[in-house]
């Protein structure tokens, strides 16, 4: 299971949990009102933070990746000129 499917499960689960807290809870209308816009901005603000973190994480593998390559490129570059200098003596 991928990270980015846990992330999205326990929060769709908290929405809900959430969400049915505060349809079932014995309060005025407006006041349940305020409660679900509440909730749906604290939803927002951390789906906001969760995918900020996962286009972070992207971001470094993105960029250990293109490391890594330069370093095999580079090595498979050494080796092909070290064969070349081989078979020209």
């Amino acid at each position: 299971m991928k990270n980015t499917d846990v992330v999205v499960g326990v929060i769709s689960g908290l929405a809900v949990g959430a969400l049915l807290g505060v349809l079932f809870a014995p309060d005025k209308g407006s006041v349940t009102r305020k409660k679900i816009a509440d909730k749906g901005n604290d939803l927002k603000d951390n789906l906001k933070g969760s995918f900020s973190d996962f286009i972070a994480s992207v971001e470094d593998q993105y960029a250990d990746f293109t490391s890594n390559a330069e370093e095999v490129f580079e090595e498979g570059k050494s080796r092909l000129e070290q064969m070349s200098n081989d078979i020209s003596r």
